[in-house]
């Protein structure tokens, strides 16, 4: 009995360690709850809405080389997504929603030197590029970004 405590305690230590440790990282945003009155309505499945799968490809950062990679989207907004600087850097989390008639992605990275860093993009289809803000989490300053995919 005294060791499943032991181990109930750390482990609830460690959680609230892991949250206390990053309280800059903004929460990943999640689709309009319809009860709540929202004119936008969640993602369903990336068949039933076409706009998502628009985001599928390579992105590159002309700033510097770096490339997000965006390999499907699932019923609920899911991507399966990968992140390049030149090496792979770990995407803790990545979904794409609609919000104001418009594609969005967040992306959230964390890795060495990406605590925490994330996206905020929206798709311009017009010049077929993502832009946003990225968040470097290590310096607590947000930047003005943009994607353009690579053919």
């Amino acid at each position: 009995m005294t060791k499943k405590l032991f181990v109930a305690v750390v482990a609830a230590g460690l959680a609230l360690g892991f949250v206390a440790c990053d309280k800059s990282a903004p929460a990943l945003p999640t689709a309009p709850n319809p009860a709540s009155g929202a004119t936008n309505s969640p993602v369903t499945t990336s068949a039933s809405r076409p706009e998502l799968l628009k985001i599928m490809g390579k992105w590159e950062r002309p700033d510097g080389g770096y490339i997000l990679e965006i390999r499907s989207v699932d019923a609920e907004g899911k991507l399966d997504a990968s992140y390049f600087n030149p090496s792979p850097i770990k995407v803790a989390a990545a979904r794409a929603y609609r919000e104001g008639g418009v594609t969005k992605v967040f992306i959230e990275l964390r890795d060495v030197n990406y605590p925490g860093c994330t996206y905020q993009l929206t798709l311009d289809d017009q010049h077929d590029q993502l832009f946003g803000m990225y968040y470097q989490a290590a310096m607590q300053q947000t930047f003005d970004v943009a994607f353009a995919r690579l053919k």
